[in-house]
């Protein structure tokens, strides 16, 4: 038997304490009911005003049938699946990719000169390209060139535009977090006897990848939603599907089936981003480290 287990429990938490916490309880609800009344009200009146539009019911067979919904869920389903493969295999390859790219562009010294301006030259042009002039450019130009030994595979293909794409976007998100990294502590690792590999590597990169976790999530993101483009290419994947399917029915309401599966796929990891950045900016609030 401990002192703890003998020593009665005393404290009691004040008249005050204890209204205070019934007044943030009672605020709280408020707070709820107000933002609750008003979400109804707003989507109470958007719904009101499509239904009433003149041409809502010949809008409503053509993108919102029950019927078509059925019918083509299960093909969209299965191209669903291209579209997760696309996003896994480019995603890995791209957090690769971007991470040499801004290594790359923050070596320090004349003799990388040539590598700085190769990376840099690369990453200004991958972010200035739209990414469908990208996706024709690789799809439709490599082929054309009749290269012995390089695939003509459609989902080959759209996925190498895609990590081209947004590796030059995520190799700027990278860079952005080893910038924020002072060089006091690379000096610091420096006097200790480390390299500069060394330094880079157990020093600069464990603090700029934890400080740029949210924006790279969000370039994932929005990654999973363009895995939807390869369609253009030929692959059958969800979108594709939807199209097949609208084009033997004329009716649009795969299209709007195969949109809300993407959306559904994005709000996890859209609500984890969220998550992430609040903690950090608790921790960061509490004075912890990032």
């Amino acid at each position: 038997m401990t002192v703890e287990d003998v020593r009665p429990d005393t404290y009691r938490p004040s008249e005050r304490r204890i209204e205070r916490e019934r007044f943030r309880r009672a605020r709280t609800r408020r707070a709820v009911t107000i933002g609750a009344v008003s979400s109804l009200a707003t989507a109470g009146l958007l719904i009101g005003l499509v239904v009433s539009s003149p041409g809502w019911q010949r809008t409503k067979e053509t993108f919102f049938n029950a019927h078509d919904a059925r019918a083509s869920l299960p093909k969209i389903l299965d191209g669903l699946w291209l579209n997760l493969q696309l996003m896994v295999v480019c995603g890995a390859v791209v957090l690769v990719l971007g991470l040499l790219l801004a290594i790359t562009r923050t070596l320090r010294g004349p003799v990388f000169f040539p590598l700085r301006a190769l990376a840099t030259a690369y990453v200004d042009f991958f972010r200035g390209l739209p990414l469908i002039i990208c996706l024709l450019g690789v799809v439709f130009g490599v082929p054309a060139l009749r290269l012995q030994g390089v695939t003509t595979d459609p989902v080959v293909l759209g996925g190498t535009a895609l990590v081209l794409t947004y590796s030059a976007y995520v190799a700027e998100v990278f860079r952005a977090g080893i910038d924020t990294v002072h060089p006091s502590q690379r000096a610091a690792a420096r006097s200790l006897g480390l390299s500069s590999a060394q330094t880079m590597r157990h020093v600069v990169l464990p603090q700029a990848v934890r400080r740029v976790v949210p924006p790279l999530l969000n370039d994932l993101v929005s990654l999973q939603k363009d895995t939807g483009l390869v369609s253009i290419a030929g692959a059958v994947d969800a979108v594709y599907a939807a199209q097949i399917y609208a084009g033997k029915t004329f009716n649009y309401t795969s299209y709007v089936v195969a949109g809300l599966i993407f959306v559904a796929l994005t709000i996890p990891m859209t609500r984890f981003t969220d998550w992430i950045t609040a903690r950090m900016n608790r921790r960061q609030s509490q004075g912890g480290t990032v």
